[in-house]
């Protein structure tokens, strides 16, 4: 089944404005009360813009798409807008410009987020979803017309006062003027938007506040009118770092870059101090649910349910509810709880991409391959741990301290296990 046709908002809030603020998905509004009159009057166009600066989406824009889903769930009608002109530009980092990228390869990342992005929202129903490319209006637009139609209603002084754009003005690197325009093009975007779909609601995450205003501010100067902002705070971890990033690297929502297992894993290791909020932001439980989760987290953390109802939800969502199954597969048979020989190649993999790894030829001695991975500092630590019954090779007891490997499962891979959780993948050479 499809999992949007399963997709359901909470029945037990009055307002989607309510439940989104429980889910801890509203940071700031424009004007909460004429927002939630606007939502509550029949449906509205509504938007949120993904930039292709990278070839797949990731973790904070999925924290807009879930936003956006909602918000379609609640009978609203979303435009995704996949940023061909502003992704040639790039918004302002707070540390050092951007390194442009070629309109070719923009052009191939718009088609891959444009397919990225429709997966998480309903393409059926009267509130189907629109992709646009705001490319279609700003390249038809001459150097001279943008800047006496739209340029000259932004003052130079508000456009430096914004986080993004005083953060690089006052670092070693400072800004350019292509990036010191962006919240130009955002705000065209917007005006275009409410112009062609009478669009009357962008949302976004709050450090984009100011690039956000600057399409109501456009707004109102040109057609007189308001529109509203919701903005998702960032999320951050109990102990305060930025949400979304594994070992430095982002999670991103394409296998290619981040497989199934390895999404799974992430999600699996989310601390106890933080699960509960995760849960709300990133599936579709119900506040019943969470709440009986919480519960079990507070009186029995260990056994880590709510963590694995985490993971398994947020791996079916992005992935498929078959992957998010294969990844809870092996996660057992790498502990012996499961038969290795019954993982497809691919997920085995993954799984061992995640593990200390070497390669190694057949005959070589385990005890070497004990040193080589890390489980043992020594050669006769290794022959030790083995002595004293400790490990493992594909989960089978390896009982003699000369043994060597032998075979691979799949002819390519091999679990080494010290112990009961200390992992190692062997790849055949």
């Amino acid at each position: 089944m499809n999992a949007l046709a399963t997709q359901q908002n909470d029945s037990s809030f009055a307002h989607i404005i309510d439940e989104l603020k429980w889910r801890g998905l509203v940071a700031i509004s424009t004007d909460e009360d004429a927002l939630r009159k606007a939502l509550s009057s029949g449906p509205i166009t509504y938007y949120c813009g993904f930039d292709p600066t990278a070839a797949s989406l990731h973790l904070g824009n999925l924290v807009q798409l879930l936003t956006m889903r909602r918000l379609q769930l609640a009978g609203h009608k979303p435009l995704a807008l996949i940023g061909g002109s502003t992704g040639l530009v790039g918004d302002p980092r707070p540390t050092a410009e951007r390194t442009l990228n070629t309109k070719e390869t923009v052009a191939e990342w718009v088609e891959k987020l444009s397919r990225q992005a429709s997966r998480f929202l309903s393409s059926e129903g009267a509130n189907a979803v629109r992709l646009v490319n705001n490319l279609d209006w700003t390249e038809p637009i001459s150097a001279i017309d943008f800047l006496r139609e739209i340029g000259k209603h932004f003052r130079v002084g508000k456009m430096l006062s914004k986080d993004a754009v005083s953060a690089r003005l006052n670092s070693e690197h400072g800004i350019s003027y292509t990036e010191f325009s962006y919240q130009i093009l955002q705000g065209l975007d917007f005006l275009e938007l409410f112009r062609r779909y009478d669009c009357v609601l962008q949302t976004g995450g709050s450090d984009q506040w100011g690039n956000l205003t600057s399409g109501t501010d456009l707004i109102h100067k040109v057609e007189g009118k308001s529109a509203h902002i919701l903005a998702t705070p960032l999320i951050t971890n109990s102990d305060g770092k930025k949400f979304g990033k594994s070992e430095g690297n982002a999670v991103w929502l394409d296998a290619e870059f981040t497989s199934p297992y390895a999404f799974y894993q992430f999600w699996l290791n989310v601390e106890d101090a933080d699960v509960v909020d995760r849960l709300k932001v990133f599936t579709f439980l119900s506040r019943a649910d969470i709440e009986d989760l919480a519960k079990q987290t507070a009186e029995a953390p260990y056994l880590r349910a709510a963590q694995k109802r985490l993971a398994f939800e947020v791996t079916s969502l992005v992935h498929s509810v078959k992957d998010a199954q294969a990844a809870v597969d092996a996660s057992a048979a790498l502990f012996g709880q499961g038969e290795l020989t019954e993982l497809d190649a691919a997920t085995f993999e993954s799984a061992l991409r995640e593990l200390p790894n070497v390669e190694a030829a057949p005959s070589t001695p385990i005890a070497n391959l004990l040193v080589e991975t890390g489980l043992v500092d020594s050669l006769s630590a290794g022959r030790r741990a083995i002595k004293e019954g400790g490990v493992y090779l594909n989960n089978v007891k390896v009982e003699d301290e000369a043994a060597v490997i032998e075979s691979f499962i799949h002819a390519r891979f091999a679990v080494l296990r010290r112990g009961k959780k200390t992992l190692a993948g062997i790849f055949a050479k």
